[in-house]
C-alpha cells in the first residue's frame, strides 16, 4: 500500500513560497500576509499553479465559471510580481491601484520590490475589503 501524504492548502503555498529565490520569496510572503490579515474569511490554496486567495465564507448559488470565490491570483515575471483579481473590473477602485481593462473582467496590481508592496499595502486591503462588499451572501 503507497503511503501518501496530502499537504493542506497553507503547507502548499508554504512549499511553493520555500522553492522561489529568496527575494521574490519574501516579496511574496509579505503579500500573501496583507492579504489574509483582511479578513477572516480569505483563504489561500494553489490554483493556476500558483498561490492563489479565495474567499471562504458561504455564498449564494453561482456558476464556477464567473470565478465570484476568486479574489487574487499571483503571477510571478523575473523583476516584478502581479496580482491578477478575476473579477477585478467589478471593484469600486478609488486608489488608482488596479490596472487594465480586459474584456473579461480581470484588474492587475503589479509589484516591483518590497518596498513597493510596502507602500501600496493599505491600497491593496482597501481594494480588497471593496471586492468582500460586493460578494453575494
Amino acid at each position: 500500500m503507497k503511503n501518501t501524504v496530502q499537504l493542506s492548502d497553507k503547507e502548499q503555498v508554504n512549499l511553493f513560497i520555500q522553492n522561489l529565490e529568496k527575494e521574490q520569496a519574501e516579496i511574496v510572503q509579505r503579500i500573501r500576509e496583507i492579504i489574509l490579515k483582511t479578513d477572516k474569511e480569505i483563504a489561500e490554496h494553489i490554483k493556476w499553479n500558483s498561490p492563489s486567495f479565495y474567499y471562504s465564507g458561504t455564498m449564494k448559488a453561482f456558476n464556477p465559471k464567473e470565478y465570484k470565490r476568486d479574489l487574487i491570483v499571483l503571477n510571478l515575471h523575473k523583476g516584478r510580481i502581479m496580482l491578477v483579481l478575476p473579477t477585478g473590473a467589478k471593484i469600486s477602485d478609488t486608489t488608482n491601484l488596479l490596472e487594465g481593462k480586459y474584456t473579461d473582467g480581470r484588474r492587475l496590481i503589479n509589484f516591483e520590490n518590497l518596498e513597493d508592496v510596502e507602500s501600496k499595502a493599505g491600497k491593496l486591503q482597501t481594494i480588497i475589503k471593496e471586492w468582500l462588499k460586493l460578494i453575494e451572501k
